[in-house]
């Protein structure tokens, strides 16, 4: 509890006393272009045999001669939009941007950058880590989109190749009961996964005392936590948007 209440507070402390506007603009561009760009390589490789493993693995369980082929795009369509882009991939972007935001920020706190900033009466905290969550917002909704177009095509060619289903159903299957809010439903859910990530994240490396062994310790503490988040506000937020 005394860490969530130090979180809280960390919070708090990023939206007052904060600088003016313009100087965080080049810093969030900055920011977009190394967490974004950095990115797009592992959610482009992940993405893509995750779409193919979905399609084999549904042919594989949908044995039973009456269900129409189409449903193995229909299952993937929602299983990508729903949970694997928006969830699996915010656990990858917590591997890659979370423990990059971490040690960043370790490492400045352990050599006293971060002391001697606080010192020239700069809000460290908004300073610092105010453009790495805007950064996050903006960008990993963007790469959730990029990971479900990639999930969905990974998923067409290995469904052609294996020979489990046409080209036909497979695009009859993406259109057929498809719910718009499903998509708004993701994209809530990928601001919020983004926030949580980017937060907890600079939140451990921040508060990192010590030498090199505690800013690892400090970044792996960061992903395990923005993992755990992000599994605790996928099921609250699937129970508030979907079943309410």
């Amino acid at each position: 509890m005394g860490q969530l209440g130090r979180y809280f507070i960390f919070l708090y402390n990023m939206f007052t006393n904060r600088e003016n506007f313009g100087v965080y603009v080049k810093m969030v561009v900055n920011e977009c272009y190394q967490i974004g760009v950095n990115s797009v390589f592992i959610f482009v490789l992940v993405s893509s045999f995750m779409g193919a493993v979905t399609v084999v693995q549904t042919a594989h369980n949908l044995i039973s001669p009456l269900i129409p082929d189409y449903v193995i795009a229909l299952v993937t369509r929602d299983m990508a939009i729903l949970e694997m882009s928006p969830t699996i991939m915010a656990i990858v972007f917590a591997g890659k941007v979370g423990s990059n935001i971490s040690s960043e920020l370790g490492t400045m706190r352990i050599s006293e950058q971060i002391d001697a900033i606080e010192v020239m009466g700069i809000n460290a905290t908004s300073y610092l880590v105010l453009p790495k969550v805007i950064a996050s917002l903006i960008v990993y909704p963007l790469l959730v989109i990029l990971s479900a177009g990639l999930l969905l095509l990974g998923g067409y060619f290995a469904g052609i190749m294996t020979g489990v289903i046409t080209p036909h159903e497979y695009a009859y299957g993406l259109r057929a009961d498809f719910i718009p809010f499903n998509v708004s439903f993701a994209l809530i859910k990928s601001f919020a996964f983004a926030f949580l990530v980017s937060s907890i994240s600079a939140f451990w490396g921040f508060h990192t005392r010590g030498g090199a062994l505690e800013v690892g310790i400090a970044s792996t503490g960061a992903v395990t936590s923005s993992c755990i988040a992000i599994l605790i506000a996928d099921y609250l937020l699937a129970q508030l948007l979907l079943v309410f």
